[in-house]
This record gives C-alpha cells, structure tokens and sequence, in this order.
C-alpha cells in the first residue's frame, strides 16, 4: 500500500480513539481507525461530504447512545 499522509481529527483525544483520514493523487478518500490502522475504507469525496452531511443532520445520533 502506498504512504498516505493521515490526518487526524482536531476532535479526537488520547490516541486510541482515532479516526484518521487521508486523499489520495487518484482522488479517494481513505479511513482508518487507531486501535485497528491496517483495516482501510475507501470512498469517494462526495460519499464522505453526504455521510458527514447525515452525522450533521444527527442521522446516526442513535448508533452513538
């Protein structure tokens, strides 16, 4: 797998409850989790904008109880 440049979110604490984001030169997005880094999703930009669109609309609010 090639190196990404990960990019962690300002809201994520300790390091072991990381969510990490990277782009890459073909234009998808990867996700990956700390405690698990070498499990990888890959999406589309426009996937992730309407996931992060449902997580504002609270969506999943119900999943995070």
């Amino acid at each position: 797998m090639a190196a990404h440049t990960w990019q962690k979110s300002s809201f994520s604490g300790d390091a072991a409850n990381c969510i990490y984001l990277a782009g890459t030169p073909e234009g998808v997005v990867k996700i990956r989790e700390s405690d698990d880094p070498d499990v990888v999703i890959t999406t589309t930009p426009d996937r992730l904008r309407a996931f992060i669109g449902g997580i504002k609309a609270g969506e999943f609010d119900h999943l995070a109880r």
